[in-house]
């Protein structure tokens, strides 16, 4: 994953040779086709309605990019220069795939839903739409600790909203009116459409002249967030996690253009959003202090989440802690279906005092990461992207109650730090190394690092 960041390890020129292979083309192959038998087996297999339908529309979708990669691979072979196997043409496919995977299931599920079919959303889609419709009318997303113990057994669950007031903002379409377009999924596609436009315009056009490396590791990266499996199943059947996915990349895009006011304001909406982007917010802030930006930053980044926490602070506090705190830390009136058989979950389940050592080893990699942050703080965009990517990684893994589309984070922002690394490297001055933990000979000969 950053082999274009750090050229001199094994692992990283195993994965540039795989990534450059017939130009690309092998991994799209390798890409698409495993995705095609992702989305058949879970057409075929899935216990859950939407993820079923979403199945049997992307098998189609992912099999005729497979065949249009075997054509480009093909055609490569025969005229090594032709344009049908060059970028552009990949990143043509990549975004019909993306419109056929992801976009099309979206609104195939959306009308089939607004028909009358009452499995077509998973809870997430009606856990916001509902918190889109209290926001409009009682002006907090959130229902109290009494409002949700009054509520049948059966439905408890639905009245938790366990994400940040700003996803509410999804939901107010819905609660203007009932139609398959205001769908909250159809407006995390498009704000999530709109983040990643954003994203690849600042990479192209803020840091110089694009060279086909550089366009490659973007192209890779936007795969990552739109046509990988995991990427496209989430938006098509939940839905709420790629709006803050493309906002946290945009984020770093922003940083690696030397945008660090932007940068902050991009995370700070997706922390709005939901917890998730906290995490890269904080270091964010760390990468803008090696800047001395970390007031502009920080003022976007944490500063925004604060402000969408006040109005529903101020109007309804047992509600906030109930949904915000008290149920994602298992601790509400039922317990978060989020059971993924991570490490994490069967340490929690396996094990005496289970949830106990879980807990210590989350807080365990917690304070292993600030320590890092606190000794050396990255100093590029691409340094940050990994540890954000690392970090997110394993606290999924750890964490007791987790879901496996969570992975869709650390996978798009590990990917992204190639590009992220060569989007930087115009705009450092001649003879700077990519990375500055470097070192040189003081005039006695001794080795020392260089800032």
């Amino acid at each position: 994953m950053t082999a274009h960041a750090d050229p001199a390890t094994a692992t990283s020129r195993r994965w540039s040779a795989l990534d450059t292979a017939a130009g690309g083309l092998a991994l799209d192959l390798g890409l698409y086709a495993a995705a095609t038998i992702f989305a058949a087996v879970t057409a075929a297999t899935s216990t859950l309605p939407p993820h079923r339908a979403w199945g049997t529309v992307a098998t189609i979708g992912y099999a005729v990019a497979a065949l249009a990669a075997t054509t480009q691979l093909l055609a490569r072979r025969r005229h090594p220069g032709t344009p049908l196997a060059g970028l552009p043409a990949r990143w043509t496919v990549t975004g019909l795939t993306w419109a056929t995977t992801a976009l099309l299931p979206v609104v195939v599920q959306s009308i089939q839903r607004a028909g009358g079919r009452t499995d077509r959303a998973q809870e997430e889609v009606l856990v916001v739409e509902h918190a889109g419709t209290r926001l409009a009318e009682h002006g907090t997303p959130y229902l109290g600790p009494d409002a949700i113990a009054a509520l049948p057994p059966g439905e408890q669950l639905l009245g938790y909203t366990p994400y940040q007031p700003g996803m509410a903002l999804f939901g107010l379409p819905r609660a203007a009116t009932d139609a398959w377009w205001t769908d909250a999924r159809v407006w995390f596609a498009v704000g999530t459409a709109l983040a990643l436009a954003a994203l690849v315009t600042t990479l192209r056009t803020s840091t110089g002249p694009t060279s086909p490396r550089r366009s490659a590791a973007l192209l890779r990266a936007a795969q990552a967030a739109t046509v990988l499996p995991v990427s496209a199943l989430t938006l098509a059947t939940g839905g709420d996690d790629l709006p803050v996915l493309a906002l946290c990349l945009l984020a770093l895009a922003l940083a690696a253009a030397d945008r660090p006011g932007r940068a902050g304001l991009a995370v700070g909406v997706a922390g709005a959003l939901k917890l998730f982007a906290w995490p890269v917010a904080v270091v964010l802030v760390c990468w803008a202090a090696t800047r001395r930006a970390a007031p502009r930053t920080a003022l976007g980044a944490l500063g925004l989440p604060v402000l969408a926490l006040l109005p529903v602070l101020l109007v309804d506090r047992d509600a906030l802690v109930e949904n915000v705190l008290r149920f994602p830390l298992g601790h509400g009136l039922v317990t978060s279906p989020a059971q993924s058989p991570f490490p994490g979950h069967l340490i929690a389940e396996t094990l005496p005092a289970g949830r106990v050592v879980a807990a210590a080893l989350l807080v365990a990699v917690g304070l292993a990461i600030a320590v890092r942050l606190l000794r050396h703080p990255p100093r590029t965009a691409a340094a940050t992207a990994l540890i954000c990517g690392y970090g997110l990684l394993a606290a999924i893994l750890l964490m007791p109650s987790t879901r496996f589309g969570y992975l869709l984070y650390p996978a798009a922002l590990l990917v992204l730090a190639p590009a992220l690394a060569l989007a930087e490297a115009p705009a450092r001055q001649p003879g700077r190394p990519a990375f500055p933990a470097t070192a040189r000979r003081d005039p006695a000969g001794r080795r020392t690092p260089e800032a």
